[in-house]
């Protein structure tokens, strides 16, 4: 079995190999552009471990992690673009360097070459491999819009809000260890189960992408600190919070999120102190260890010797325990 170090040097390898010949290069130099910034790659990371579970040959799974990272990036690039963000992992976004058109087309291109990458997989495989990406990418569809309609609103609830990141998050994770584990030859009930378990550890790690916004170190976390303060974002922290705060806490909120003008750092250092006081963090906390334990849960259900989970338990549990 391979360590998720050496995954990752597999992986990245083989991405930083791509080049597009086709014409015209204006299409495809984006999308070279936008697999270059690197990330965690953490979704074609779990698909090959999930695979290395049951088979070593993990070079015959590439092309479908290719798939979900190329996936991963074309809806980040729509996301900037959507956003209107100038930044994307240290360097100018694609739509600042290209334009806005030229942004949505590659983007688009994108979405078509994880279609064709996804399926290079055995004939025995292609229709439940399509069916599952199929699903999957209409679903993160339908988080992304929900994420957008709860910036119209005020009254948006936790429970609706899990839904939206197990949406636009959780399902492009636990895709990705399912797709693994069908392409390894995993039984039906361990197929089920890496569903499960990577629904949950999506749900864990989107929270802990809340907190880390707030409690985080900006070195560490890759961002400025406060960004969802700033823009108002309904994260599960701003929802819980409305949720147990007193009379006065809520006035305090409120008056903050309607503030048109006002400095950045004031915004979040206030904000951030009535989190404090409502005790929002370790509510957070909480969850996140719920989603974690649930995980534990359902991988102790896979049927694969419990030594050989113990790199994908230490590699979750370096994401989950993120410096904040």
């Amino acid at each position: 079995m391979y360590t998720a170090p050496q995954l990752l040097e597999q992986i990245n390898s083989y991405i930083a190999s791509l080049a597009f010949a086709r014409f015209p290069k204006d299409l495809y130099s984006p999308i070279e552009y936008e697999l270059s910034l690197g990330g965690k790659r953490i979704r074609p990371l779990f698909l090959m471990m999930a695979y290395n579970l049951y088979k070593e040959q993990v070079e015959s799974v590439y092309s479908q992690a290719v798939a979900i990272e190329m996936y991963h990036n074309y809806t980040l690039l729509h996301d900037d673009l959507m956003d209107r963000s100038d930044m994307r992992r240290g360097k100018p976004t694609v739509h600042k360097v290209w334009g806005e058109n030229t942004a949505i087309l590659s983007g688009d291109a994108m979405l078509v070459l994880a279609y064709q990458y996804i399926g290079k997989c055995a004939t025995e495989y292609l229709k439940p491999v399509l069916d599952l990406f199929s699903a999957t990418a209409l679903e993160i569809c339908e988080g992304q819009q929900l994420d957008m309609d709860f910036e119209k609103r005020m009254d948006v609830e936790a429970d609706e809000y899990i839904e939206m990141i197990r949406l636009k998050t959780a399902v492009l994770l636990a895709a990705s260890f399912k797709i693994g584990a069908l392409l390894g030859g995993a039984s039906q009930a361990d197929i089920d189960n890496f569903y499960k378990f990577g629904i949950q550890i999506g749900l864990a790690f989107q929270l802990q992408d809340d907190l880390l916004d707030v409690y985080g170190n900006s070195a560490n976390f890759g961002k400025k600190i406060g960004g969802d303060i700033l823009c108002n974002k309904k994260t599960y922290l701003l929802i819980k919070a409305f949720e147990l705060a007193d009379q006065d806490q809520k006035t305090e909120l409120h008056k903050w999120l309607s503030v048109e003008s006002c400095n950045g750092d004031e915004k979040i250092a206030a904000v951030t102190e009535l989190y404090n006081q409502i005790g929002v963090k370790q509510v957070c906390e909480q969850k996140i260890q719920a989603y974690y334990a649930e995980a534990m849960r359902s991988l102790a259900d896979i049927q694969v010797a419990e030594a050989n989970k113990q790199e994908l338990i230490n590699t979750i549990k370096t994401l989950i325990n993120r410096e904040v």
